[in-house]
Formats: C-alpha cells, sequence, structure tokens
C-alpha cells in the first residue's frame, strides 16, 4: 500500500502543488500546506474507493484540507493574500496577454476561497459533476455558482 501510495503521490504532485500555489502565499507556508495535504491523503487513501477518479478524490481531499486550514489561521491571524508570483503563466509572449493574464489573476485572487477552488478546476476542463463532487456542492449549484464568478470576474477586471 505504501509503494502504491508514493508513485500516486510522485504521479500526481503537481495537483497538490497547483492547490499550495492557489491557497499559500509563501515558500514556507507552501511546504507546510503541501505537507498537510499529504498527510490527509495518506489518512484517506485506505478509504479511497476505485469508483471516483483518483484526480478528484485528490482534489477534493487537498482543497479540503487547504480552506481547512485557512479558516483555521484566519481565527488566529490575518490571512496574507497571494502574489501575482504564483500566477505566472509562461508560455505568454506578448506584453498584452501577460497584462490581461496578471488582471485575471489579480482578481481570481479577490474571489472567496470556495469561488477560488471552483475557478481551478474549471481552469482545469473538470465538469460540472466532478467539481460538484470534489466541492461537495450539487452540479446545479456549481453551474450557478460559475455563472456568478464569471460575472463577479468580469466586474473586477472590467469595472464600469
Amino acid at each position: 500500500m505504501k509503494e502504491a501510495f508514493v508513485n500516486l503521490i510522485t504521479q500526481h504532485q503537481g495537483l497538490i502543488f497547483k492547490v499550495c500555489n492557489m491557497y499559500c502565499r509563501q515558500g514556507e507556508d507552501k511546504e507546510d500546506l503541501f505537507q498537510d495535504i499529504l498527510l490527509q491523503l495518506w489518512r484517506a487513501y485506505p478509504s479511497f474507493n476505485n469508483g471516483a477518479k483518483i484526480t478528484t478524490w485528490m482534489y477534493r481531499v487537498a482543497l479540503n484540507t487547504a480552506i481547512s486550514r485557512l479558516r483555521k489561521h484566519k481565527t488566529n491571524q490575518p490571512t496574507e493574500r497571494l502574489n501575482d508570483e504564483a500566477f505566472k503563466i509562461e508560455m505568454v509572449n506578448d506584453e498584452e496577454s501577460v497584462a490581461r493574464s496578471t488582471l485575471m489573476y489579480a482578481a481570481i485572487k479577490q474571489l472567496t476561497d470556495i469561488e477560488r477552488a471552483i475557478t481551478m478546476l474549471y481552469m482545469d476542463n473538470y465538469s460540472y459533476r466532478e467539481i460538484a463532487e470534489i466541492t461537495g456542492i450539487t452540479e446545479s449549484n456549481v453551474g450557478y455558482k460559475i455563472n456568478q464568478i464569471k460575472l463577479k470576474l468580469k466586474n473586477l477586471v472590467n469595472p464600469k
């Protein structure tokens, strides 16, 4: 079981890094969150059923861990927001695209924790059903929230 778990983590560690980058600013905080997520994945691994996609299950555990950790820290101290470094897009070359991407990611940083999670999954091309499974909300509510998030982002990026 240990070997299978290590292989799983090695194969999908990018998913965990993505969640850490979305919810943490400092390198040390990212490392701590990464370790917390690994621990939660290890604890939950024996109960994983092969009926779900492994990445769906991993996202659910990772996002729940990140959001729980943020909520715990919010009660103890103010949470620092992400900086633009977490959202560098390396494939974009022209200045206009870089500026729009930076503006969009700055707007995403202003979303709530659950809205950021939904946005990240949506940007990773997860279906509404998969997003619902990961976040624990209904599929129809996912559609509603995505539409609300799009409107919110549009207003943040292009205020009238």
